[in-house]
């Protein structure tokens, strides 16, 4: 990082620690000091932006306001968590560990329940590991914000899940301690403490967790962790909530928080499996060093910040010009494309077209619990063979074509893809992990990087144990991933100032999210921001009582329909047009930041 910018970045690093900062939002909400003109500034720079957010993940406790991802009780309850889990590998029984959540929270605990279920068939172990996603495994790959309103849903999700077994570990993801969804299940599990054991991931402290009520719930979120606080004393309950600072798109949690969550999940695991199955016992240096292995990830990654920055250019373009970007990937790798591309939708307004993951060998290797989903329409056609006849057809030199792989997939086959690719456009790119000194696969791979691609990311990584590296290597590429897709829409104007300002207002989250921005955005009070919100909903100027007589999910419902819902509010809010105008101002200048700064000049 320049000079300059990391002496600004250093005075800005604390900043949203202190008390006065942003006081009414909760952490996960709160604006990053660090990216506040991130909207207008180039893809370097962006990159750069991005670098000092994520290392705001592994900064040390200050000892005053939040404790961190290395603070001495975030390692001791991991500890604790991974106890837990080994009990249950050497005795797996009538025993199961549940991860759950919902979007992003969801599509991890998929992957590490995938990634560790396969460790245990290659040691000739039973599964013990099952994934939750509220909306079902659709959620994987599409956004299904609805179901995460629902405590209800939760509950019976989790009880027909564990159906018959006597011993659960119920591992709940909610990065801001606010899915319905997830209170309804951890609040099942308070109600059977005679089977399950309740652990909550987040990334807010305790008193920040979300308040409101829920449909048919006579319990709040914050309820819920008060009671599992009291149980955390006598480890009937654990809480695993460190903050990690603000993301640096604002309440963006597919970013830092789908990073810590990760890292936490797999720390917790990896040392149960060696406790269970090496005999190496569980301690706070082998947890640390843990931790301290996926903070050297971090810095792998962004050393590559020249080559990052090429990608997040040549995306932008793409999407700037009305085109494609689209991941090709092998294995895990594959998938976190497939969840980058899923989550560009409800952050950024994005058609489904406009950033696609495709995995070599579709939904065989994909082996969700509810198998192919092609049926349910183009977006969920997610083989390679998809890809070559679906999208390679109207390729041209405009769109943007990434691969994904390492040294232990077949690259004659990535040869293959990318040499079909290049006979529609040379817009073609690779990341690529591999191990230090492994001369045969570089040997191999050197000429679909020098002779077929546009530009490349090669990441070299020290030996390490195979399972170890598989989880670095996906960290890096989620690191990566999630700054390309960032940083295209943010070159396209999808952000104003660090906020998702085209977010979609799908679920009470985002409604009560869209009013809050508002707020802030334009200064003006909270029922002029959520009247501004209702109008751009209903696409009127003026309020009927059978519009505001409707509750939340009835607005939410109406919202799906709807595009640019809060940049039009937004508009409204600050220069008194009406919504009419608001809509004509946008289509003239889709930029959004420069639509409103051409509105108030």
């Amino acid at each position: 990082m320049a000079g300059s910018d990391w002496t600004c970045s250093l005075s800005a690093m604390h900043e949203w620690e202190s008390p006065d900062y942003e006081a009414s939002l909760p952490v996960s909400e709160k604006s990053n000091p660090l990216t506040r003109d991130i909207d207008c500034t180039s893809a370097s720079r962006i990159v750069r932006m991005l670098q000092a957010c994520d290392t705001q993940m592994f900064q040390e406790e200050t000892g005053a306001t939040y404790q961190r991802l290395l603070s001495e009780q975030v390692i001791e309850t991991l500890m604790e968590v991974a106890k837990r889990v080994e009990l249950i590998l050497k005795d797996p029984q009538d025993s199961l560990v549940v991860l759950s959540g919902c979007g992003t929270s969801g599509r991890l605990a998929f992957l590490v329940t995938s990634g560790f279920n396969r460790m245990l068939r290659e040691l000739n172990h039973s599964s013990v590991y099952s994934y939750i996603i509220a909306g079902g495994d659709k959620a994987l790959l599409t956004s299904q914000e609805a179901p995460e309103d629902d405590p209800k849903l939760g509950m019976l999700s989790l009880k027909k899940v564990c159906e018959g077994k006597k011993k659960v570990l119920f591992i709940g993801i909610s990065c801001g301690l606010s899915a319905p969804f997830v209170a309804g299940q951890l609040d099942f599990c308070l109600q059977h403490p005679e089977v399950y054991t309740p652990t909550l991931v987040g990334f807010n402290p305790t008193h920040q967790a979300r308040d409101e009520p829920m449909p048919g719930c006579t319990f709040t979120f914050h309820s819920v962790v008060q009671r599992m606080q009291e149980l955390s004393k006598s480890q009937k309950a654990f809480l695993i909530n460190p903050a990690v600072g603000p993301e640096a798109i604002s309440g963006s949690s597919r970013m830092k928080g789908g990073s810590a969550t990760k890292v936490l999940l797999e720390v917790v695991l990896c040392a149960a499996h060696a406790a269970a199955f090496t005999n190496t016992p569980i301690t706070h240096m082998g947890i640390l060093q843990h931790m301290r292995a996926y903070e050297k990830t971090l810095d792998t990654t962004y050393a590559q910040s020249e080559g990052i920055t090429a990608l997040v250019e040549a995306a932008g373009q793409s999407l700037q010009r009305g085109r494609r970007v689209c991941y090709l990937g092998w294995g895990s790798l594959a998938f976190l494309g497939l969840i980058d591309a899923s989550e560009c939708n409800p952050t950024f307004g994005a058609d489904y077209r406009d950033v696609r993951g495709f995995i070599s060998g579709g939904y065989r290797v994909l082996n969700n619990n509810e198998g192919p989903l092609t049926s349910l329409g183009p977006d969920f056609c997610i083989a390679h063979e998809d890809f070559l006849h679906l999208v390679l057809p109207s390729l041209n030199d405009h769109d943007f074509i990434l691969l994904l792989y390492t040294h232990s997939d077949d690259v004659s086959e990535v040869a293959r893809l990318a040499r079909r690719v290049r006979e529609k456009t040379s817009n073609l790119h690779a990341v690529y992990h591999q191990v230090d000194g492994d001369t045969a696969a570089a040997a191999q791979q050197d000429d679909i990087m020098s002779k077929l691609c546009l530009s490349s990311v090669k990441i070299t990584w020290p030996s390490l144990a195979s399972g170890s590296l598989l989880h670095m290597w996906e960290l890096s590429t989620k690191l990566l991933l999630n700054a390309v897709s960032t940083g295209a829409h943010i070159l396209k104007g999808k952000i104003y100032q660090n906020h998702m300002i085209d977010v979609q207002v799908t679920n009470s989250k985002l409604y009560c999210r869209a009013i809050r921005l508002l707020q802030k955005l334009s200064g003006c009070p909270q029922s002029q921001c959520e009247e501004a919100l209702l109008k751009a909903v209903y696409r009127v100027d003026k309020l009927t009582a059978d519009i505001t007589s409707c509750d939340i999910t009835t607005h939410t419902c109406a919202a799906r329909k709807r595009t640019k819902v809060v940049p039009l509010a937004l508009v409204c809010l600050l220069t008194g047009c009406s919504f009419v105008e608001a809509e004509s101002h946008l289509e003239q200048q889709p930029i959004i930041r420069q639509a409103v700064e051409a509105c108030l000049s």
